[in-house]
């Protein structure tokens, strides 16, 4: 539980500095290089058993980290599109909603559980977090011509939590995690770097020092976030649709309080509905393990 709780905590963090990227005019695109850079350092680091570059791409889990790398600085950029075109409430939704598609695939694959209260919990989650992400009175913004774009968000961040079960259940051991983690964000990082290089061919490109802080400062977390979900994945009194149900509620909840608190953000009531929902779900979710 003690994974859950850490993961659930850099999680947050990392929607709080996100929110820092507003208020000091941080070039996201920049930071976000620059934090898988540092997050792929944090996992060599953080590897207890000496590297061997030639070894790796032998490992069963390379080719998947290749692919989730692809898919993470793309669904990032997809969030960022969301965010434009139908504003941040669709993207937060869309990335939160996800957590229907490795549940589902949890209990195909794996025969999880399905008790009647664990079900209601999901089910109530799911509510949570439309209700808490919503910040107008009128629903949700979106425009035919752009439905899309959140619907990529949703199916590539679901896509994400699914391989990352599939590939620590069958390919990762617990040794590998870090180096696991750190090649990850490495295939993420290069597709950026391939990114910058092009917008410095261009003309389009002007590093700042700024934007390297605000990186190295997401980075760490973003590796941890990560790092301690793999770890709360392979907790034998807790299956996946438990883990990433309480922990995608959790997180939505925890960034919301500290939006509160630290940026004393306003809520309308049906968010405070959604508080109350949430709370609820990750009581009968936990309840039912």
């Amino acid at each position: 539980m003690i994974y859950l709780v850490l993961s659930i905590l850099a999680s947050s963090l990392i929607f709080v500095i996100f929110k820092l990227f507003d208020r000091y005019n941080i070039d996201t695109l920049q930071a976000i290089i620059i934090n898988y850079i540092v997050a792929c350092f944090s996992g060599i680091i953080a590897y207890s058993e000496p590297i061997d570059i030639i070894s790796i791409p032998k490992e069963g889990w390379f080719y998947g980290t290749i692919i989730l790398g692809v898919v993470f600085i793309s669904v990032f950029n997809l969030m960022a599109i969301t965010t434009q075109k139908n504003g941040l409430s669709v993207a937060a939704v869309a990335t939160k909603m996800s957590l229907v598609i490795p549940i589902v695939f949890g209990i195909i694959a794996y025969h999880e559980s399905t008790g009647v209260i664990k079900v209601i919990g999901i089910l109530i989650a799911l509510v949570a977090v439309y209700l808490t992400s919503t910040k107008n009175t009128s629903g949700i913004p979106i425009t035919k011509k752009n439905l899309i774009f959140p619907i990529l968000v949703f199916i590539g961040s679901g896509i994400i939590d699914t391989s990352i079960k599939f590939l620590e259940t069958h390919y990762v051991a617990k040794n590998d995690i870090p180096i696991f983690s750190a090649s990850v964000f490495g295939f993420a990082a290069l597709i950026g770097i391939l990114t910058l290089l092009y917008k410095a061919i261009t003309g389009t490109f002007e590093i700042s020092l700024k934007n390297i802080i605000a990186g190295i400062g997401l980075g760490i977390p973003n590796y941890f976030s990560i790092y301690f979900l793999i770890n709360a994945l392979r907790h034998d009194s807790m299956d996946s649709s438990t883990v990433f149900t309480i922990n995608n509620v959790a997180v939505l909840l925890v960034s919301t309080l500290a939006g509160i608190i630290f940026f004393r953000e306003k809520l309308i009531p049906k968010n405070w509905i959604g508080i109350s929902l949430a709370v609820l779900s990750i009581i009968l979710v936990a309840f039912s393990i």
